[in-house]
């Protein structure tokens, strides 16, 4: 009898050995999303007021490049046509959804992804926060940090830092480097046209230069120019503008 007690407390005590690293490990990983999500938070109400110092783009870029173009810029010196044109190039209803928008991910799976179907609040998220690339962790990410920006930021506030973190061709971020750049104008003497051609860049700003506009990227800036009339025409720029 002894002898089985003991040998029950040796297996006892092999089995807790055993349990006791993946219990350890468990709570390691436990304790980190913790950390993450309430670091994560932290950053979103922080930087609803303050503006972020840079993202993993530009560090990117810089390192590649050598230096960056970048200038913020408060969005009341940006001419108001320049949110418009880039609400009305990259998501049109920006002010009717919560972060997402389900039409436009509907027509992205069923083109197969050829087209993208990222909201403006997406792409700040993406920017500001993680990194650029095709992979589910940083889609997964996205997804989950999206909400919360919506719910944290004022719309006004998402345009106003993506348009401050966008880029708008090689090394040069915002739109206060990008109008200076392509222009030789500041972000507040854009005209409808400059604005449009910028937002023409958005979604390959490393092979569109506003500057020197291809026939295509013409033809792109007229449709971007009509869409920024009709949305300021029918109340989907209401939430971005004073």
């Amino acid at each position: 009898m002894a002898a089985t007690a003991k040998s029950r407390k040796k297996k006892k005590a092999k089995r807790q050995g055993r349990v006791r690293p993946l219990r350890w490990l468990r709570n390691v990983l436990v304790r980190g999303a913790i950390v993450l999500v309430v670091l994560t938070l932290a950053l979103i109400v922080l930087f609803s007021v303050v503006n972020p110092p840079t993202t993993h783009t530009i560090l990117s870029e810089k390192r590649r490049l050598g230096q960056v173009e970048r200038q913020w810029v408060a969005i009341e010196n940006i001419a108001p046509v320049m949110a418009r044109s880039a609400v009305a190039a990259e998501d049109a209803d920006f002010c009717l959804h919560w972060g997402f928008d389900v039409a436009a991910i509907r027509a992205a799976m069923e083109q197969g992804g050829r087209r993208g179907g990222s909201t403006i609040s997406q792409q700040v998220v993406k920017n500001v926060f993680l990194w650029q690339g095709r992979s589910w962790l940083r889609k997964a990410l996205e997804t989950a940090i999206t909400p919360a920006v919506e719910m944290i930021w004022p719309k006004r506030r998402i345009i106003e830092v993506y348009l401050n973190v966008a880029e708008m061709g090689p090394g040069v971020f915002g739109v206060e480097a990008a109008a200076r750049h392509h222009f030789g104008v500041g972000a507040d003497q854009l005209t409808p046209r400059q604005a449009a051609l910028l937002a023409a860049t958005l979604p390959d700003p490393r092979d569109r230069t506003p500057g020197r506009p291809t026939a295509w990227m013409n033809r792109r800036a007229g449709a971007i120019m009509s869409g920024a009339a009709t949305i300021r025409a029918d109340g989907r720029a209401a939430c971005f503008e004073d």
